[in-house]
């Protein structure tokens, strides 16, 4: 054009925009619509297609459930709900049991178990976890009796890891637990503590074919004094042991168990003992069997800080007074022969029960081998099982009931 520069010439012409009829102003562009609504039916998707899995799996859940009970029923342990129902939508599988009610009738003697509620719940995207949480109280009872134990806690969880039969693993874990022996109406307690938990896992073979099985109790301030003197002071405590020789995890009574363990040559392996209180810890490792009379064997070498502490803990005044008794004639019963020694003179019971234990703590500062724990002096010594019979180097300190 006349007066235009070549440059100018050479750009491209802008295309003129549409006018709408009429010669009003250009119609706007028409705009895609497919970029929102197409992720927007992608969701609406996904969701209906989760409500339904999630509904399928609730009602999968619900026939194994039942199923369950039914197997469970013909091996003789019967389980109910007074209420049951499935919910935990959208991302849980949760079961929830009101007043349930448990009667194990394959056991010897046949038990029956009540507890306030149970819910079973389970990760959609993780169904191999399975957790439940225990209501308490939890009363235990032979069948048309009073309540033989009762217990109590604050928080109480279950959780088995694996499909069954194949389970890899359980734990159970309690705060604030109290479990009471009930003997007409009058309670006596038996095991307290902040906190307690048991771990159990296969570390070899399988649930169906030699499990080696991998066990660790923990504790926190716990007390047991109907087991113990020495565990009536509030106890720290680690039991970590492994048990060789049982033939699968099929339900079956605990004696059947170690009497396996005993055909198979089995063991347990004690790889870590830590009992600890405000003024002594022990530490300990070892392995143990069982004989053909159903009896432990073994050895545990254990640390001792605090052996002047913990020796008269271990009861020997009672021996003391077995011993005295028994010279008397008697049939061996402690207190009488400590009884007797008062009678002879006043105090002298106690004379002899401070004079023993020092004698003891003496031989066995001499008998072990210096060592520390935390950086406290300690002695090392055999903690001695023999046909059941338990001794702290030369300290007879009780006996194991038979495990068969």
């Amino acid at each position: 054009m006349p007066g235009e520069s070549p440059l100018n010439m050479m750009q491209p012409r802008p295309v003129p925009r549409r006018r709408a009829a009429g010669g009003g102003r250009p119609a706007p562009a028409r705009r895609r619509i497919w970029p929102v609504v197409l992720p927007v039916c992608i969701v609406v998707a996904l969701a209906a297609g989760w409500c339904g899995l999630w509904y399928y799996a609730a009602g999968v859940a619900d026939r194994e459930m039942a199923a369950w009970i039914q197997r469970e029923a013909a091996a003789g342990r019967v389980y109910s709900c007074g209420s049951q129902s499935i919910g935990g939508f959208p991302f849980r599988l949760a079961f929830d049991c009101t007043t349930v009610a448990a009667a194990l009738n394959s056991v010897q003697p046949p038990l029956t178990i009540n507890a306030k509620a149970v819910t079973l719940a389970a990760e959609v995207y993780r169904p191999t976890l399975l957790v439940a949480d225990i209501a308490s109280p939890l009363t235990v009872a032979s069948p048309g009796e009073p309540t033989s134990f009762a217990a109590n806690w604050s928080r109480g969880e279950l959780s088995v890891r694996g499909l069954p039969p194949e389970l890899k693993a359980a734990s159970a874990a309690f705060d604030q637990p109290h479990l009471d022996r009930v003997t007409g109406g009058a309670a006596t307690a038996l095991f307290t503590a902040d906190h307690a938990e048991l771990q159990g896992r296969i570390v070899g073979g399988s649930a169906n074919d030699n499990p080696v099985i991998d066990a660790l109790i923990r504790f926190a301030a716990a007390t047991a004094p109907t087991l113990h003197p020495a565990l009536a002071a509030p106890t720290q405590g680690e039991i970590d042991a492994v048990f060789y020789g049982f033939k699968d995890l099929t339900p079956k009574p605990w004696p059947v168990r170690f009497r396996e363990m005993h055909d198979a040559g089995g063991k347990i392996e004690i790889t870590r003992l830590r009992l600890a209180q405000s003024d002594a810890i022990v530490v300990g490792t070892g392995t143990l069997t069982v004989n053909a009379n159903g009896k432990l064997d073994g050895l545990i070498r254990v640390a001792i800080a605090g052996l002047d502490r913990i020796i008269p803990k271990l009861g020997v005044e009672r021996l003391i007074g077995r011993g005295v008794d028994r010279l008397g004639g008697g049939s061996g019963q402690a207190q009488q022969g400590l009884s007797a020694l008062e009678r002879l003179m006043p105090g002298l019971s106690g004379v002899v029960r401070d004079s023993a234990n020092a004698g003891i703590i003496d031989n066995l500062n001499k008998m072990g081998q210096p060592t520390e724990i935390d950086k406290k002096p300690a002695v090392l010594l055999p903690l001695n099982f023999s046909d059941g019979l338990v001794s702290l180097g030369m300290v007879p300190l009780g006996e194991v009931p038979p495990l068969f």
